[in-house]
């Protein structure tokens, strides 16, 4: 196994929100202790972060959007939403973010490491193709899928959000390709109001859209087996010849955003099913981006978890204890698109 990459930047904490704002650019500071600690900088194989240039930002977005973008932060402070607040500095933070992205998924792709974590911000799963939203600028895990498509000529994709919002802006990307498998496990209902298990996709992409709408309270019972014994399954069917994943940390247990129950352990027990998937899917090409995770000791945590995960050549998929909770949304699951895939 080749080194594990990662990528972090100072610059991307430029990005400011404002000082009452969760998404706050001390959530950067937090990993960064986190990969101090771990000794990242002398085991693991950097990437360096680099802009998105204005061709590859409108492989997702329009023209407009990206002006759009560029204009509030000219005017900062502004506002792109309600929620989605801009500084003099955030345009050029997120087309950093966005193209540091594709850097990463480049490095994997030329095999100068087989799986990277980005830790990036602004996040962004919830932008659209015309519209920020939900704290996300500019969408970086559906930039890179299209990216993978567009330079590298991959026929799959697919992108697995373990955020606790669903991934609205990644979801409308792809509704209707069956070229990009998209799975989401989410809080729901909640922000941003999508994800329903009724949301498969439309016309040829019906059945390549997926999501795990859980309600509040949701922990590691089911949130593993999920992963563990459907999601998995239906990786090994599709076939990716990459793995995408927007992992947001606000599933853990008492994210200030968050009303899951998602543990530390459980986190590290999905990233092991999903880095065996892509293992055996796509030769371990897989690429980590972060999204959301607003405790800073949960940031922490899952980071250090994570990377134990990530660096560890031989580890297994973990056994895991399934909530009777479980078999519900088993069976739910089986009613809505178990004709399209089997587990």
């Amino acid at each position: 196994m080749r080194k594990p990459g990662f990528l972090i930047d100072r610059r991307f904490q430029l990005h400011d929100p404002g000082v009452q704002h969760l998404e706050s650019p001390s959530r950067l500071a937090h990993i960064q202790q986190a990969l101090d600690a771990y000794g990242v900088e002398e085991r693991w194989h950097r990437v360096d972060a680099r802009p998105a240039t204005a061709e590859q930002l409108e492989l997702v977005h329009s023209r407009n959007h990206v002006e759009r973008v560029r204009r509030a932060a000219q005017m900062a402070p502004a506002f792109l939403d309600l929620d989605t607040p801009v500084s003099a500095a955030s345009y050029d933070t997120a087309v950093l973010a966005a193209g540091s992205v594709l850097a990463c998924v480049d490095e994997i792709c030329s095999r100068e490491t087989d799986r990277v974590f980005a830790f990036i911000r602004p996040p962004g799963h919830h932008a659209e193709r015309e519209r920020a939203m939900g704290f996300c600028l500019f969408n970086n895990v559906a930039l890179a899928a299209a990216h993978l498509r567009n330079k590298h000529r991959l026929d799959r994709v697919a992108i697995v959000d373990i955020d606790v919002h669903h991934g609205n802006g990644t979801q409308a990307m792809f509704y209707d390709d069956p070229t990009v498998l998209f799975v989401s496990t989410h809080q729901y209902p909640y922000f941003p109001g999508t994800g329903a298990s009724t949301e498969l996709g439309a016309g040829d992409g019906w059945g390549y859209n997926i999501n795990f709408p859980l309600p509040a309270g949701t922990g590691d019972g089911v949130f593993v087996p999920i992963y563990g014994r459907i999601v998995s399954a239906i990786l090994d069917q599709f076939q990716p010849q990459f793995l995408l994943v927007s992992a947001g940390f606000d599933a853990l247990l008492g994210d200030p955003l968050g009303g899951l129950a998602v543990s530390v352990a459980g986190y590290a027990a999905v990233c092991a099913v999903l880095l065996k998937a892509a293992d055996r899917c796509c030769g371990g090409k897989i690429c980590f981006v972060l999204e959301g995770g607003y405790s800073p000791a949960g940031l922490r945590d899952c980071t250090t978890a994570i990377l134990a995960e990530m660096e560890s050549a031989d580890s297994q998929e973990p056994a895991f204890h399934e909530d009777p909770f479980f078999e519900i949304i088993s069976k739910h699951a089986q009613g809505e698109f178990g004709e399209h895939w089997r587990w």
